[in-house]
Formats: C-alpha cells, sequence, structure tokens
C-alpha cells in the first residue's frame, strides 16, 4: 500500500535550525550593516512564522524596528534573504550541518524497497540542493522524484499547498504515502493533505503538539545509535522502512 515516503527538509533530514539558517540570517544581517541578531530564545519564537522572508518581516514588526517605515522594506527582505542563502549554502559546504541520526540509513532503505521519494519544503530548492549534495553526494539529487521547495506553491505550511503538489506531481494518493515532519507546522500541513505523518522532534519542537501523527520520536535511530522512544513503541531501538508500513496497515 506504501508507494512513496515524502519528507520535509529543515529540523526533519538535519537540525539545520539553530546552527545553520540562524547563523546565516545573522551573518546578512551583520553583512547589511543592521544590529538586528536572532539569539536562539528570538529564533524559536520565530519558528512560528514560516518562510525566511516571512519570518524577517515578521520581526521587523513585533520588535518595533525602525526599518519597518521604510517604503522598501520588502526589497531590502529579498536581498537579505539572497544573501542568508548565500551564507547557508557555504556553512554546508563547510560540512557544518551533518543529516540527523538514521535519515541517510532510512533513504538507502526505502530506494530498496523500490519506495519512491520526494520533498516537500518552504526552504529554497538552492538549500535543498545544498544539503542533499553536501550530505549524500550530487547522485542523490536523483533520488527524489520530486523536490517541491520554496516559493513553487501560494501558501506555505501549515496550508497543505506544498504536499498537495508533490502528491499531483507524483500522481499518487495520501493513502500511498507517508510524511515525515519535525513541527507544528509541518504535521498541519501533512495531515491537511491527509497523510501518515511520522515526527522526530528537535530542541525546538520538542513540545509542540503533534496530535494525529502516526509515530512520534525523538530520532530515527541508528544501530549505533538507538532511540529510546522506539524502543517503548515498537519494540526495536531505530525506525525502519519495514516498521512504518507495519505501523500504516496497522492504522488502516
Amino acid at each position: 500500500m506504501i508507494k512513496a515516503f515524502i519528507f520535509d527538509v529543515d529540523g526533519t533530514l538535519a537540525d539545520t535550525e539553530r546552527d545553520g539558517h540562524r547563523v546565516a540570517f545573522n551573518q546578512a544581517f551583520k553583512q547589511a550593516g543592521l544590529d538586528w541578531f536572532w539569539d536562539e530564545n528570538t529564533y524559536a519564537e520565530l519558528l512560528a512564522v514560516t518562510g525566511g522572508k516571512e519570518r524577517m518581516k515578521f520581526y521587523v514588526e513585533q520588535h518595533n524596528k525602525p526599518e519597518k517605515d521604510n517604503p522598501e522594506l520588502e526589497q531590502m527582505i529579498r536581498k537579505l534573504h539572497a544573501q542568508k542563502t548565500v551564507n547557508y549554502v557555504a556553512l554546508l559546504n563547510d560540512n557544518a550541518i551533518p543529516l540527523r541520526s538514521g535519515v541517510k540509513r532510512l533513504l538507502k532503505e526505502a530506494r530498496a524497497a523500490n519506495i519512491r521519494l520526494a520533498i516537500a519544503t518552504t526552504t529554497t530548492p538552492q538549500n535543498v540542493t545544498a544539503l542533499l549534495e553536501n550530505a549524500l553526494g550530487k547522485e542523490s539529487l536523483d533520488w527524489f522524484e520530486v523536490i517541491g521547495a520554496g516559493d513553487i506553491v501560494p501558501n506555505k505550511k501549515p496550508a497543505a499547498d506544498i504536499y498537495d503538489y508533490v502528491l499531483k506531481e507524483m500522481d499518487l494518493s495520501a493513502s500511498h504515502c507517508v510524511a515525515f515532519e519535525d513541527s507544528l507546522n509541518g504535521i498541519k500541513s501533512s495531515l491537511g493533505a491527509k497523510l501518515s505523518t511520522v515526527i522526530t522532534y528537535n530542541g525546538y519542537t520538542q513540545d509542540d503538539d503533534f496530535s494525529g501523527a502516526l509515530l512520534v520520536l525523538d530520532k530515527y535511530g541508528d544501530p549505533e545509535d538507538p532511540s529510546e522512544v522506539l524502543e517503548k513503541t515498537i519494540g526495536q531501538p531505530y525506525l525502519t522502512v519495514e516498521s512504518i508500513i507495519k505501523l500504516c496497515h496497522e492504522v488502516l
């Protein structure tokens, strides 16, 4: 019944938020001569807003920054976001952001089982490409049949648009797919598209409400790096393709 796995990127494939995107944003602000700075607590609050450009606009308004009255604010934010992307890719090229535990193994298992792969994310296509190429090699871009990213749909997560887009491109119904997410906005998006959803939370999202998830765990895990949550849930220390399919069958 399960024909495809659809993955979010930031926070799901890698812990990109705290030590990747946040750092790259701060670098862009400094490069532009702005006094903006996003510490970890500020960034945790801003993660409620999906999309980097949207996040900056929200920050300017909520923190009453003088730039909010700049008639060229939208243009300034676009330039900042472009520079932030350059900074983020540089961090990836320096191998500063590894994949989360179990991601590489699970992707290889899925490919061996002839399960189709896709991506559904709000981050830019350049960010996706840089992460995959640096963490898995350039050939990994061909592993994913569809890469739904950035502004390809009108509404970002928590809207279901990006998942609806990927399902349409793959010509699959939601009942034949599993989504992989890490956040409240992510699961709202995937459930909105009627997808069974596996959650791997992180330090920013561990207290989110994941009601409706197929499974919630701290990490996919590996033989040498087990997931404590999984041991209690399905009796094994790391997530496998077989265990995901079994869970889906039990629910359906």
